[in-house]
């Protein structure tokens, strides 16, 4: 019987067709340095961000002019350059890569003035750069689970539950054609929120599509979500609620708070 995979074998084989869309919550994991990532042509250095990263290919964008994007496009199918660090640890030194790379093309960026994204082949990846960008999208399998698992049991926002979880005590909601309203959490979720706002707050229909802002000290966290229900309770507060999309931040952050009030209940004991 073969051996299974492991290390860079293992993530080669499990990813090579997944990708890391460059949010900011994936170059804070991953430590991506954004002043230090450039992609080189011939003799012309041009300074661009991740936008997506792949084992086989990668998205870069870059800032250009119309002009400058024209006269780029005569080194599509030629061979380039990519600069890109990496520090997931937050080491005093980040690892630092120079590939060799096609680059397969260059487009206009959709909704954005002068930007331009370059498409790039990856002829080959460096074992701890596979490893980093590997281990990171198994931490994503993982954090899907538990988005899955934490948003079985509501948790109740009392003081102290907001003192371990880390939250500031605020946050808003927000929707299409309607300014930001702050709302007050009742119980949250990796899956739904229930919250009230003031009087005068409008009852959004079941089914709009809503973002939330809320601030907690580890992170900032912006969620989208969409309203299942909404009533104006008798004291003229909108209490609603709403199902959440997947976020990473508000997972760890849930994830945290469970083990740390479980470590609570075991000094107790």
């Amino acid at each position: 019987m073969a051996n299974a995979p492991q290390g860079m074998a293992q993530y080669l084989e499990k990813f090579s067709e997944h990708s890391i869309a460059c949010n900011s919550y994936a170059i804070e994991k991953l430590g991506i340095d954004r002043a230090s990532c450039s992609i080189k042509l011939e003799d012309y250095v041009i300074l661009c961000i991740p936008y997506q990263l792949g084992f086989k290919r990668s998205i870069f964008l870059a800032s250009l002019s119309a002009q400058e994007l024209i006269f780029f496009q005569k080194y599509v199918n030629q061979m380039a350059g990519l600069s890109i660090s990496f520090n997931p640890e937050k080491r005093p030194q980040p690892l630092k890569f120079f590939l060799r790379c096609t680059l397969q093309a260059i487009t206009p960026m959709k909704g954005r003035e002068n930007s331009g994204l370059f498409v790039v082949e990856m002829k080959a990846n460096p074992e701890a750069m596979v490893n980093m960008m590997g281990s990171y999208l198994e931490n994503q399998e993982r954090i899907k689970t538990q988005y899955e698992d934490y948003g079985k049991d509501p948790i109740h926002m009392t003081p102290e539950t907001a003192r371990i979880m880390g939250y500031n005590m605020f946050a808003t909601i927000s929707s299409a054609g309607q300014e930001a309203r702050r709302v007050q959490i009742f119980t949250i979720s990796s899956k739904n929120i229930h919250h009230l706002e003031a009087q005068g707050a409008p009852v959004r229909a079941a089914g709009t599509a809503v973002i939330y802002h809320l601030f907690f000290r580890k992170y900032r966290v912006t969620i989208t979500g969409t309203v299942t229900e909404a009533v104006t309770m008798p004291q003229g507060l909108v209490r609603t609620q709403a199902s959440l999309s997947l976020s990473p931040e508000l997972v760890e952050i849930i994830d945290e708070y469970l083990y740390n009030k479980s470590k609570m209940n075991w000094k107790d004991d």
